[in-house]
């Protein structure tokens, strides 16, 4: 039997273009999730998996909608496997169940993961970067100096507590102790 699963990352993407193309490919029983492939939780995925029985075939519109590590993806292919289940994918034109689609399956894989970390590598390299010119990402400070001045006054003066200074300056308490403490809550310096 073809099984097939599909994804989609967010509630407002739509899984019609993926359950169109399973439906194409034959599949008489569906599987869905909604969430971030990375998720370690897939109820949808889990489901299909326990389905599937031996002779079976998972079918997926696309390689990423199934994981993106490698490393699950490898130990999925080699669980269902095992339950002598193959795999299929449709963009990819994958097929695990000949030698063939199990080797193509392993350097889409790599070649997916490769290209996750080298997003990766240049992300951290820009914001290093940039903290090198002394630019610093994220939100703004929320208090100007004189107002942290004017929260440390409050704290010090025991008039107050730090629950109606943080209603006062409208920030947390948390930033309220961050700011007492002396750090930036933006670079997580040292504010001089």
């Amino acid at each position: 039997m073809l099984v097939g699963y599909s994804r989609v990352s967010t509630d407002e993407q739509n899984l019609d273009l993926q359950i169109d193309a399973l439906k194409i490919s034959g599949c008489e029983k569906f599987f869905q999730d909604i969430g971030s492939g990375s998720s370690i939780e897939r109820k949808g995925l889990k489901e299909a998996v326990e389905f599937m029985r031996s002779g079976d075939v998972l079918v997926v519109w696309k390689l990423d909608r199934l994981g993106r590590s490698l490393k699950h993806i490898i130990e999925l292919v080699a669980y269902l496997e095992s339950k002598g289940v193959g795999l299929k994918f449709l963009q990819e034109k994958i097929d695990t169940t000949g030698a063939a689609g199990k080797f193509y399956l392993q350097i889409f894989g790599a070649l997916a993961e490769f290209e996750r970390n080298m997003i990766r590598e240049r992300t951290t390299a820009g914001l290093a970067s940039a903290r090198s010119r002394g630019r610093f990402g994220g939100r703004p400070k929320k208090l100007s100096k004189e107002k942290v001045e004017m929260v440390k006054r409050l704290y010090e003066s025991k008039e107050h507590t730090v629950k109606e200074i943080a209603e006062l300056v409208g920030i947390s308490r948390v930033a309220i102790y961050s700011y007492l403490n002396g750090k930036d809550l933006r670079n997580k310096k040292k504010v001089t």
